[in-house]
């Protein structure tokens, strides 16, 4: 049974750990013995927890995220990897030799702000909490604490307009697109360029494609693989692996590039001059760049290619779960996070349809009065 006793003018607490071994814990002497039941209370709470260890067994932060990291590589890409290890060399300084169980919602709150206050792009801020985040749930899991303190803290929010432009999403026009591959002269990027903007697909996916991935018969493209980084990897989610439909002109864009196309060993759609993977900066800095400038277009990003399709399909009014479907994205949810913005903020047909529908007969002539004072502007809607 647990104790206080008192030792040459130091309070000592005498226990037994979660495993039956008696322990002692002497405590500095400016404590009081107030202090030491406190002190008692954090063990036993800690023992029947199962999570208690002798202070100096106690690892430290970066000992954790050492042991975390090791874990982790043979779980995930390689890529995804490096960018943990990224943020562990570059952003937990501040953690390094504290004790894992010294990290508290206190600590936690504090390095965010600080963050912030160094101006730390918000983006990047909840993408190293990530990985802090998954620090620490492997520290509860190896018992070293009872619960993640992340969890209780407050993250990180935008303020006013000082994010205002980062991460924004780019669309072009049906004219702009027109324009764009008018001007490319290159007959792979002219297509590359082209499947990207009907299909949605990822850079990395579109790099990755093979020839083996088209299904003429159905019209689909299936998204098996992309490529980042020098690398092949699977798809990262079950959803990323999908067929994405294809309308004609690309199809037969598709089979023109076919005939024209040099073989290669691996059966890319879109090789390099050496039959292997175009490198992503290479397209971007001599081939994408240049065109949107022969365009007289915006520099925008490639991804925003991705964005225009969505924002195309959401705009002649197709199904959220068919543009989710289209673009791989995990659940409709996510797409209306990214594309919210894209919905029409009102739609008085759709009002005037549902009235049509409980009203009938006169209802309608009601309706369509309705709607033509609304056209008209003698009603705001």
């Amino acid at each position: 049974m647990a104790c206080i006793r008192k030792r040459r003018g130091r309070w000592v607490i005498d226990f037994y750990d979660q495993y039956g071994k008696r322990r002692w814990q002497t405590l500095p002497e400016v404590k009081t013995k107030g202090d030491a039941k406190e002190e008692l209370r954090n063990i036993e709470e800690k023992v029947a927890k199962g999570i208690y260890l002798p202070i100096r067994k106690v690892p430290s932060f970066s000992k954790v995220a050492k042991d975390w990291l090791k874990y982790k590589k043979p779980r995930i890409r390689i890529s995804t990897w490096e960018v943990h290890e990224g943020h562990l060399r570059n952003h937990f300084s501040d953690f390094e030799d504290l004790k894992i169980n010294r990290m508290t919602v206190a600590t936690v709150e504090k390095y965010i702000t600080e963050r912030q206050l160094d101006k730390m792009n918000i983006n990047t801020l909840r993408k190293v909490l990530i990985t802090l985040n998954q620090i620490l749930n492997y520290a509860v899991r190896h018992r070293y604490i009872d619960h993640n303190p992340l969890r209780d803290a407050e993250r990180p929010r935008e303020r006013g307009n000082e994010e205002e432009g980062q991460g924004k999403i780019t669309i072009l026009t049906a004219p702009q697109i027109k324009t764009l591959l008018h001007k490319v002269k290159n007959a792979k990027y002219r297509t590359l360029f082209t499947v990207a903007i009907f299909s949605g697909a990822r850079q990395g996916e579109l790099l990755g494609l093979k020839w083996g991935d088209i299904d003429w018969h159905n019209k689909q493209i299936h998204v098996q693989r992309t490529f980042n980084n020098g690398r092949f990897f699977a798809t990262k989610t079950k959803c990323s692996k999908r067929r994405i439909d294809i309308g004609p002109k690309v199809q037969k864009a598709l089979k023109e590039w076919k005939l024209a196309c040099p073989p290669n060993d691996l059966g890319l759609v879109f090789p390099n001059g050496k039959g292997g993977p175009i490198d992503h900066n290479n397209l971007l800095k001599r081939h994408f760049y240049p065109a949107l400038k022969d365009a007289g277009l915006p520099r925008v990003r490639f991804h925003d290619l991705r964005h225009t399709y969505a924002s195309l399909l959401i705009e002649q009014g197709e199904n959220i779960k068919y543009v989710q479907s289209q673009l791989g994205h995990s659940s409709p949810t996510v797409t209306l996070n990214v594309y919210a913005h894209l919905m029409k903020p009102t739609n008085q047909e759709a009002a005037c349809r549902l009235e049509d529908t409980i009203f009938g007969g006169d209802g309608s002539k009601m309706v369509a009065e309705t709607k033509k004072e609304v056209l008209a502007g003698a009603v705001t809607p």
